[in-house]
């Protein structure tokens, strides 16, 4: 029982809670290759929750799903020198087919931005060609040298990258924004994280974008995690690999391009935001299984019937749209099965003994906040349902509200270090513009602008740095 609970509270050292609870409850493991991990099925089925949720989103606004090779050749790289700049340093490259050289290395997908737009140069000829709107699933490669962090940064990751053409920069803004919403509707309904949305700063954003808007959430150790980013290229890369069309103009025009993803990294987003000291802590749309159920029995002439009852419940659950696991394993004890679906995080659990048969009724207690009540037999479907919706929202209020507190305003560079300090969060600033105030202030104290709000806030002081004459008020964090 020991080996397999969480040794270390939340509060006292987070980045080894956190990892415990990733391995312990079997969301991941390391993989033999350093710097990499598996995702065993219990994460990979949420990955797959949040893949129906956004697929479903993106298919009713005109997107298709696509797949392009894993290998991108390195002249393609080299077309965006931007683009290419940011990458090469996170390139693995391939330079042998068996045991031929290649005449050309290739990289391992880190993104996929040059090979699509080879691609769309062939496609496009005419206004009438577009919008194309792409969307693949797969595996990226970057070569991270900074310890591995499971779901969080790793040489491998999952993620979905949209890519789309239009003839315009209106459509593309459109789309930026269209997904943008998306995202943040995903993370808020679907995963109980309130996020923060708005613009990167020139110096942080996209290797070779026009502009890039970014969803920003904080996690309880005071870090901000970048959930996703939209990214208008502008033209960029239109020009670099030359795709162009004819307008209704009946003259040539280069295509305007955007490129939008999330990644597995919403994952350990799940695990830091919700997650206590017993372990996972799931909102009930994102978990692989909504309610276990345990049978409790302390005579063999009780089991067949108390058995017999808890497969109908689960048999009732399930006919009505509620992912249930019946844990009917003879071998552990109730208390274990308790402990281990805890750790699990599965939101509810139905406790069914010989009491409960005769009342013809189940106990549930909800993991959010361990409160137990009972349900009656004619009541059950409405009653978990509403526990269900209940632990969703209060989950959601509840870093809503941790979010709200941890939103420091500071006037002073003296401030903003003692914020930082006494534990960080989001710290709200006014800031010149001026790249070399920001490069500064992340030389000095590791926080980066996260964002800036698409809406123009009011000046309240100078530049939190240099005390010059400040032009937006921005979002500084230290972050993942």
């Amino acid at each position: 029982m020991s080996e397999m609970g969480i040794t270390v509270k939340k509060a006292e050292d987070f980045s080894e809670w956190y990892t415990q609870v990733v391995l312990r409850s079997e969301l991941a493991d390391y993989a033999p290759v350093k710097g990499c991990i598996i995702f065993r099925a219990y994460s990979y089925a949420m990955w797959e929750k949040i893949q129906d949720y956004f697929d479903e989103r993106i298919k009713k606004t005109g997107h298709k799903n696509a797949y392009f090779p894993v290998f991108i050749p390195e002249r393609f790289l080299k077309k965006e020198a931007e683009h290419f700049k940011g990458f090469v340093p996170e390139c693995a490259w391939v330079t042998l087919g068996g045991d031929s050289e290649l005449k050309e290395k290739l990289a391992v997908r880190p993104t996929s931005e040059t090979i699509i737009y080879t691609m769309y140069k062939k496609w496009i000829k005419s206004w009438r060609d577009l919008p194309i709107k792409l969307n693949q699933w797969c595996n990226i490669v970057r070569w991270e040298t900074k310890a591995t962090k499971p779901f969080l940064r790793t040489k491998e990751f999952l993620w979905q990258e949209g890519h789309t053409a239009h003839a315009s920069k209106e459509d593309a803004d459109k789309e930026v924004m269209e997904i943008l919403m998306i995202y943040k509707d995903l993370m808020e309904n679907l995963l109980a994280i309130p996020v923060l949305v708005g613009r990167k700063t020139e110096s942080e954003k996209f290797a070779g974008a026009l502009y890039t808007t970014t969803l920003e959430a904080l996690m309880p150790d005071g870090r901000a995690l970048q959930m996703g980013t939209s990214h208008n290229l502008g033209q960029n890369f239109s020009k670099a690999f030359r795709i162009q069309f004819v307008g209704e103009d009946e003259r040539e025009h280069y295509v305007w391009t955007t490129s939008w993803g999330i990644s597995t990294r919403l994952i350990g987003a799940l695990v830091m935001v919700h997650g206590d000291d017993e372990g996972l802590v799931l909102p009930p749309k994102v978990a692989p299984y909504q309610v276990v159920i345990v049978p409790i029995f302390y005579k063999e002439i009780e089991r067949n019937l108390i058995l017999s009852k808890a497969r109908e419940v689960s048999e009732k659950l399930e006919e009505n749209g509620i992912a249930t696991i019946l844990d009917d394993r003879a071998e552990y004890t109730p208390g274990w099965k308790f402990h281990e679906w805890e750790l699990k995080g599965v939101p509810v659990r139905i406790e069914i003994g010989p009491r409960d048969v005769e009342k013809k009724q189940v106990v549930a207690a909800r993991r959010d906040t361990f409160e137990r009540v009972e349900v009656r037999e004619e009541e059950l479907v409405n009653a978990i349902n509403e526990l269900l919706k209940g632990i969703q929202d209060s989950l959601f209020n509840r870093a809503k509200r941790f979010l709200e507190d941890h939103i420091i305003t500071v006037k002073t560079y003296d401030e903003f270090k003692k914020a930082l300090r006494k534990g960080g969060g989001l710290i709200k600033a006014c800031w010149c513009s001026n790249r070399g105030c920001e490069e500064k202030i992340k030389e000095e104290t590791g926080a980066t602008i996260r964002l800036v709000p698409f809406e123009r806030e009011k000046l309240f002081s100078d530049c939190v740095y240099c005390g010059g004459q400040a032009k937006d008020v921005v979002f500084f964090a230290r972050a993942y």
